[in-house]
């Protein structure tokens, strides 16, 4: 079973997915949040299509640790997703995952317009291979 990973973001949900044995993972894509049925419809056919066990959504934190009004719309999110799909869901620290994504594109050459689209699902893989590398110790 394969475990998938949604950055969330206002405009775009990046999305990301674990190998079976739950050791490497991949960019996927990213869907736009709105109209949520049209995100729900998606996010299920990705669920049946990978076979996923768990979803870890990530959480938006502070440098120092504390939740700002970006946390409160992943709450919201996360319980909306709760009542709608039958996966466990678990959050995850986000903390510049974004940044580091924009960085990995950066120096893989990835052009600025190329970069917009892929820097969302490639936050969610740096999500979570942190939380795949958080499973192993």
């Amino acid at each position: 079973m394969r475990i998938l990973a949604l950055d969330h973001g206002t405009r775009r949900v990046g999305v990301a997915v674990s190998d079976e044995l739950q050791l490497i993972a991949q960019p996927l894509e990213y869907i736009p949040p709105e109209p949520f049925a049209d995100f729900l419809q998606r996010l299920k056919e990705i669920l049946r299509e990978k076979e996923i066990s768990l979803i870890v959504i990530g959480m938006p934190r502070n440098m120092d640790g504390s939740y700002g009004p970006a946390a409160l719309k992943v709450q919201e999110f996360v319980a909306a997703l709760k009542d709608a799909v039958t996966v466990p869901i678990k959050t995850w620290d986000e903390r510049l995952t974004t940044v580091q994504a924009q960085k990995f594109l950066i120096a893989g050459g990835v052009r600025r317009k190329q970069r917009k689209e892929k820097v969302d699902q490639t936050a969610a893989a740096i999500l979570l291979q942190s939380y795949l590398e958080g499973l192993s110790k």
